[in-house]
């Protein structure tokens, strides 16, 4: 799977568990070297970095001989390099969102053609709900590659008896999720030889499928051990609430439409459900940075809009990604360039909500600060001044800083900001006294896994070991 948070091993487990460091660097060097020794020599060029890990994953799993490797694909699927396998047991497409357009298409037409390059002749594949259109667009990939492809019934169809099935991940989406799991550890058991699991009808290949409906799998009534799978999955940087005292961190790496749209219901849902503070004052602050060609203006919209509309604004923090997480292909000046255009997004999105004055009619003065009006619980970082700031952002030099802005020490995994150097703008000071003695602080960090990875790191350094 592919992007790792904390480390690279996480993108090779086994048994859901990263490989050894002992394993990674016996391989890393074994698959390097021989690619070293056996290259063209007038086209003397290693591998790209996903492509070498992808032949890495696939040496690992045949020395360690698995019986069963789950490969995700990378971007796409048609022109991806994990779409070697001439003859997988079976493929799934999840829903689909739009995403990498700049390589895939600006459509969910096209991005739906590249997501069904993966099909093989004779191979069963699996789908979930899709747009009228792209799956249209699935079944025309599927009959050309003579390839049986099933729409995965709801999850309410596998709860037989009234038993409610309980999945571990939260949020609505995760529900088509584990309902295409359930189709495809299904077929790889029926492969093995299990029976009693829901027989699927054989569609011949090359018959037309062009304006009929995909043919719907049918649902079983699954295992001890699906139940006991769907339960207790758990999957770091989605859906992840990190309570430490007053400040709990709510993380989840969306980074589409579709996906924070999917986010945005889950945290109102999950900050819902925490013990109101007695006396109301609650900050939410959002952390925010998107990488690659990503419409972070649209993403931002969704994240002000359909949650901080609410009654509710919120600070947003733009930060770039930690030390020791650099992105090589991005240079230092472009994610700062990057950085700043988001806080001119999110600051604009607020003026076009609220008029004018971005900020509440008559705020509250204490001690010379602005305060939060108690029934709205905002979070204004601006300085003391007649006229205020319109700066409902700030933007970080690394991650680092960022966090320890936010928790203001109260976080025992992070130390306090410096008392002067770090932070010496007065909006930062602002911030910095309403998030102290708020009785409650809920940070969503979004818009990327590489963010909510850089702050897992910092978060829980027992990740990094």
């Amino acid at each position: 799977s592919s992007p790792h948070l904390v480390q690279v091993r996480e993108r090779i487990r086994i048994n859901g568990q990263p490989i050894s460091k002992e394993l990674f660097s016996k391989y890393f060097w074994l698959v390097y070297n021989r690619l070293e020794e056996t290259k063209d020599p007038e086209h003397a060029s290693m591998p790209a970095y996903f492509r070498f890990l992808t032949i890495m994953a696939f040496h690992v799993f045949l020395q360690e001989k698995v019986d069963l490797a789950v490969v995700e694909v990378g971007i796409g699927g048609a022109y991806d390099c994990t779409n070697i396998i001439r003859a997988p047991v079976v493929c799934g497409i999840s829903s689909l969102g739009i995403d990498h357009t700049s390589i895939l298409g600006d459509t969910m037409e096209k991005i739906a053609w590249q997501k069904g390059g993966i099909f093989k002749p004779g191979v069963p594949a699996f789908t979930v709900m899709q747009p009228e259109r792209p799956l249209e667009v699935l079944r025309d990939r599927a009959q050309e590659r003579e390839c049986p492809l099933y729409l995965c019934p709801e999850l309410d169809a596998f709860e037989g008896d009234h038993r409610a099935l309980e999945l571990g991940l939260a949020g609505a989406h995760q529900r088509s999720n584990a309902a295409l799991a359930l189709q495809l550890a299904r077929t790889w058991l029926q492969r093995r030889g299990c029976r009693g699991l829901g027989e699927l009808k054989e569609v011949p290949p090359g018959v037309e499928l062009v304006g009929r409906p995909v043919p719907l799998a049918p649902a079983f009534q699954p295992t001890d051990a699906m139940i006991q799978g769907l339960r207790d999955t758990e999957w770091l940087g989605r859906t992840q609430v990190l309570p430490r005292g007053p400040v709990t961190w709510y993380l989840d790496g969306a980074h589409t439409t579709s996906s924070v749209q999917a986010c945005v219901r889950w945290f109102r849902q999950a900050a819902l459900n925490q013990d109101k503070p007695h006396d109301g004052s609650e900050v939410r602050v959002l952390l925010f940075n998107a990488t690659g060609d990503r419409d972070t203006a649209a993403l931002l919209k969704l994240l002000l809009v359909r949650f901080w509309g609410g009654g509710c604004r919120g600070g947003g923090g733009v930060s770039l990604r930690p030390d020791g997480c650099q992105n090589f292909n991005v240079t230092l000046e472009n994610a700062l360039t990057r950085c700043l255009e988001n806080q001119r997004t999110w600051t604009r999105l607020l003026e076009e909500k609220g008029g004018q004055d971005p900020w509440l009619p008559a705020p509250l003065r204490t001690g010379g600060l602005l305060q939060p009006t108690p029934p709205r619980g905002t979070l204004l970082l601006v300085p003391p001044a007649p006229r205020p700031l319109n700066s409902p952002s700030l933007v970080f030099p690394c991650l680092a800083q960022a966090l320890r802005w936010v928790a203001q020490g109260r976080d025992p995994r992070l130390a306090a900001p410096a008392a002067t150097g770090a932070h010496p703008h007065p909006v930062a000071s602002s911030g910095a006294v309403l998030l102290r003695e708020a009785a409650a602080v809920r940070v969503l960090v979004t818009g990327s896994l590489h963010l909510v990875g850089g702050v897992l790191r910092l978060l829980d350094p027992t990740l990094s070991q």
